[in-house]
């Protein structure tokens, strides 16, 4: 392609509204421009890249058995009804009334429609295993889309769909997948890492999390630095705390504390360190309070404390609502005596003689011991990890790191088989729910990602496999008629070998040239000037480490070709 004819508007300076480095780049780039809040063009450059990303994916997904299909992006309700979706899924689906006055929606996801589609063709154990995908738009109403393709409305995405006769073959399909995605992430050049995660909104008993590592991620995960544990902080376990210390329950008593209330001040009041109390916290679960116990240092991790009581919505309690469901004041909330339920983190099970509030207003308990002086619903682990922890596999050191979610599996089990009654028949004749997994990787956010891990002060630097072109000449005087024509000659003979290859042919200064090259991060750097006029010296340089060589017009277009396809395969 020359670069005169391509539609690529680059602009010299940030744009105000861009806020990630990813954003900023692609708009400067001239990948994207922006048609609504969160819903974007993409223009030829940043196509190209998305359907790199593309092709490793059907690639990958069709070598691990996988069969390609299109689903419609309008869903009828009834669908989701049947699931109880409809209503749980939140604001995020855009829901909306076509002229007969049908309920419909646009799909986020296909779980609802994929299972419609198998409960209607497959009735027969011996048709399993299947595994059907689509790359396709999805449409989630973010209520404030931010970071460019990081968190758009309107998106790319490749989701894939396992059904299986029994959990044993489900667990074969999900390796499949999550094998397979290994392989799709290390061929589009990114350091990532597979975390255990939270199946949020999606359901299912287990997933998996990919994370591009990068430092403007907006996620928090849990690495450790001696094995390959790895999870997401809402997934991240805390290693069971030793048994109750060999101490004896000293008798509880009341003391006051006046006008004390956070954990520091009281503390501070009784000379004990934050480890030697108990925060009482409120939540609001489905509507109703709960009790949520955790020692002074720690914070509660909701996710976790959703799951353990099976709730759909999990929000702390503001002081008015503390109020109203105990008739206590914050600051002072304890669990002896408390009238709403209570759960406890692990570590609170293992404390002896903590100080807690004593649900009075200026006045706290101390010597306070779990079993002894009150009940709890349940122990499990509530909180959030920390650096400090040990790691819950091999008891390594843990590092806290930032990713950006490109990917993730779920097993499904059979919460939408059951729910919308898709059964085969087994060998013995008798029906049985499939069993599912379900695979998202987020096709655009994984060009936005490898932004994100890839660039510098003078912007993208595209690992191989997904720069739009792999190399681009710069012809640095338009004018020379001998310069053109080693341009045009060069141009042709890295076409004919399949080198992917942009001609710079505009009549620009070589200066604008330069940061434009460096600006859309093509690998490859071909610069035909004044050098190849006086000695016959083309320059190729790298655009990740800025390692310039010299080669000649006759042996160029061979070695480049060499070195990109050696490259590619080292992927």
């Amino acid at each position: 392609m020359r670069y005169s004819q391509i539609l690529l508007p680059t602009l010299k300076e940030n744009p105000a509204e861009a806020e990630v480095v990813s954003h900023r780049l692609m708009l400067r780039a001239g990948f994207i421009r922006k048609l609504s809040s969160g819903i974007y063009t993409y223009l030829p450059f940043g196509l190209a890249a998305i359907r790199k990303v593309e092709r490793i994916v059907r690639e990958e997904m069709n070598r691990a058995g996988a069969q390609e299909l299109a689903m419609p992006m309008v869903q009828p309700a009834d669908l989701w009804i049947e699931t109880g979706r409809y209503e749980k899924y939140g604001p995020e689906l855009l829901r909306f009334k076509d002229r007969h006055d049908r309920e419909s929606c646009l799909g986020p996801t296909h779980e609802e429609v994929i299972t419609d589609l198998v409960r209607r063709e497959i009735h027969s154990y011996r048709e399993l295993p299947v595994n059907l995908y689509q790359i396709q738009t999805k449409f989630r109403d973010e209520i404030r889309p931010r970071f460019g393709l990081m968190r758009g409305r309107e998106f790319l995405m490749k989701d894939a769909y396992s059904f299986d006769v029994s959990d044993e073959m489900a667990e074969i399909s999900y390796r499949k997948m999550y094998e397979a995605y290994k392989r799709i992430f290390t061929r589009c050049g990114l350091d990532f890492r597979a975390v255990e995660a939270d199946s949020g909104t999606i359901g299912g008993s287990f997933s998996h999390e990919f994370m591009v590592l990068a430092k403007t991620g907006e996620d928090t995960i849990v690495v450790c630095t001696n094995c390959d544990y790895a999870a997401n902080m809402e997934k991240a376990a805390v290693r069971p705390p030793e048994g109750p210390a060999a101490v004896e329950m000293l008798t509880m008593s009341k003391v006051e504390t006046p006008g004390k209330r956070k954990v520091e001040a009281v503390c501070e009041f009784l000379n004990i360190p934050p480890s030697g109390l108990v925060k009482t916290m409120v939540y609001i679960a489905d509507g109703k309070p709960v009790a949520v116990l955790v020692r002074g240092d720690r914070d509660v991790q909701e996710v976790k404390l959703k799951n353990l009581l099976g709730a759909a919505d999990v929000v702390l309690a503001e002081d008015k609502q503390v109020f109203d469901a105990t008739g206590v004041p914050t600051g002072y909330l304890g669990p002896v005596g408390i009238t709403i339920r209570v759960v406890a983190d692990r570590e609170v099970a293992a404390m002896r003689n903590f100080a807690a509030g004593a649900n009075e207003k200026n006045y706290h308990l101390i010597n306070v011991n779990m079993d002894r002086d009150f009940a709890v619903e349940a122990v499990a682990d509530l909180r959030k990890i920390t650096p400090d922890d040990p790691c819950p596999c091999c008891n390594g050191r843990l590092a806290l790191t930032e990713g950006i979610e490109v990917g993730h599996v779920f097993k499904l089990g059979t919460k939408y088989s059951e729910s919308m009654r898709a059964v085969f028949q087994d060998s013995d004749g008798q029906e049985k729910p499939f069993v599912m997994g379900c695979y998202g990787i987020g096709i655009t956010r994984v060009a936005a990602a490898a932004i994100e891990q890839n660039h510098d002060q003078n912007g993208i630097i595209f690992p191989l496999p997904l720069a739009p072109y792999q190399a681009i000449i710069l012809n640095l005087d338009m004018k020379d008629a001998a310069l053109s024509a080693a341009a045009e000659d060069l141009y042709t003979k890295l076409q004919a070998l399949g080198v992917e290859t942009l001609l710079d042919d505009r009549d620009e200064r070589p200066g604008s040239k330069f940061k434009d090259a460096d600006l859309l991060g093509i690998p490859f750097r071909i610069m035909i000037g004044k050098r190849f006029s006086k000695d016959g010296v083309i320059e190729v340089r790298r655009r990740r480490d800025g390692v310039t060589e010299e080669m000649s017009l006759e042996s160029l277009p061979g070695i480049l070709q060499a070195r990109i396809s050696d490259e590619i395969s080292g992927y």
